[in-house]
């Protein structure tokens, strides 16, 4: 391995650091994935528990994301070897990366629906079809061995454009164009969608809450979103947290980052659920929701086909935004580690990427019939390829945040969290005291139990 670089690149400004933070948290998890499982969990009462998980384990873990990438000012792997030298420490980092390769990798094959759906909704392909013809089109499509291929390697193509450009004069500047207008589209789709005539009873259900629908499954599901959401255990927020200036507030960045991905992933319940009653649909669709579903009901809907195209384009902004700070993960590796240029680490980690999602992608058609075994819930399930390399993604993303927790908690020296924290005691922070509590025993405990519940049916 060669030394790394002296200078590196970094964000310019506080936008630049919350368009970009955010963006990695904001995905489809907040517009896809949120808004289905809150219909499977009881609406109200679910976005509580959520809350409440985000605060207590999301915010802490995050924070602690920052200060290892900031004080180490180098990527995951190389931030844990130099701030616990001689430790095996290091494997966190290399978890975290390999974490980011396999999401990125799938991911992009799901985002490449997404640009698709944008094609049939500019040629109004949902006009006149029932929902059965929705989902024979969507079942058709994902699995065709070539077109998610093609559509895959698009997005990954636009993934690699933002990335090529470095951190300052490319992450921050698309993000800063990319998230003002999924913020926009979610707005204006929201609005559209609540003033559907029967949108009250959609509303109701995302802000009433319904208590008996509290379970300890939902508990499990809202821990386990909660690092699906915040892209917690992957390495994006370290690999970030590294380009954060040294006199940026880090406990303010941390909770403007976790209120914007909450407040989009509720505008996202707004935008999707009075549609969905309002047509009577059920809300705990799974996640045929977004391919199936929704296009029936923009089928139903007054100038619908404009509503889908901007819905879809939403889509695929929300899928860009995560995937440059997935790539971002890997590449920051290579340039460092290894002294690659930019250009070769970001072009041979995108095509390793795509190569990769190709053969999953082949999951759900050519290859649907090879299954592998996987222990879930106590239980050992058979599923495809594409399937378990998303179920393993789901357990290693709890388990990175688990050794985060346990890094700062245990090893990482107390006196040098403060002063990362407060910025070399130029800031006086109130809530020091019971982030030390928190990251250090309540975080790691939640965490275990979701982590265990996940693989052994443990609650």
């Amino acid at each position: 391995m060669t030394q790394q670089t002296t200078s590196r690149d970094g964000f310019s400004s506080r936008l630049g650091i919350i368009a970009a933070a955010a963006g990695s948290a904001i995905g489809l998890g907040n517009i896809w994935k949120f808004p289905y499982i809150t219909g499977e969990y009881g609406g109200a009462a679910f976005i509580l528990m959520y809350l409440g998980c985000i605060a207590l384990i999301g915010l802490p873990v995050m924070l602690s994301e920052f200060v290892i990438g900031r004080r180490a000012q180098t990527n995951a792997f190389g931030a844990f070897k130099k701030e616990a030298p001689g430790t095996p420490w290091f494997l966190t980092g290399i978890m975290g990366i390999i974490t980011a390769f396999i999401i990125l990798s799938f991911y992009g094959v799901v985002a490449g629906w997404t640009l698709h759906y944008i094609f049939l909704a500019i040629t109004n392909s949902f006009a006149g079809a029932s929902a059965d013809e929705l989902g024979g089109t969507f079942v058709s499509f994902i699995s065709s061995p070539g077109m998610p291929v093609f559509w895959q390697g698009v997005f990954m193509a636009l993934t690699v454009g933002v990335v090529l450009g470095g951190v300052k004069n490319g992450i921050e500047r698309y993000s800063k164009i990319l998230m003002p207008l999924l913020l926009v589209m979610l707005i204006i789709l929201a609005f559209r969608a609540m003033t559907v005539k029967g949108a009250a009873e959609g509303i109701a259900f995302l802000f009433k809450p319904d208590f008996s629908k509290l379970t300890m499954e939902a508990l499990m599901a809202a821990l386990g979103h909660a690092f699906f959401s915040l892209s917690l255990g992957m390495g994006a927020m370290m690999t970030y947290g590294s380009y954060i200036g040294k006199q940026e507030n880090l406990g303010k960045t941390a909770v403007q980052v976790c209120i914007a991905d909450t407040a989009i992933a509720l505008i996202a319940g707004l935008a999707i659920f009075p549609a969905v009653f309002a047509f009577g649909i059920e809300p705990s669709a799974g996640p045929g929701l977004v391919f199936i579903t929704l296009p029936n009901v923009f089928a139903q809907m007054a100038f619908g086909q404009l509503f889908a195209v901007i819905f879809f384009v939403l889509l695929a902004v929300a899928a860009l935004t995560s995937a440059i700070s997935l790539m971002e993960v890997v590449v920051a590796y290579f340039d460092e580690e290894f002294g690659w240029k930019r250009s070769t680490s970001t072009i041979s980690v995108a095509v390793s990427m795509t190569f990769t999602g190709a053969i999953l992608s082949q999951g759900n058609g050519a290859w649907s019939g090879f299954e592998l075994p996987f222990l879930l819930g106590g239980e050992v399930i058979t599923m495809n390829i594409f399937d378990w390399f998303i179920t393993l993604t789901d357990q290693l993303l709890p388990l990175g945040g688990l050794l985060v927790a346990l890094f700062i908690g245990w090893q990482l020296d107390r006196n040098e969290i403060e002063d990362e924290l407060t910025n070399h005691g130029k800031l006086k922070l109130a809530y020091l005291g019971a982030y030390r509590i928190v990251i250090k025993f309540i975080a790691p405990l939640l965490i275990a139990i979701v982590f265990l519940s996940a693989i052994f049916g443990i609650v």
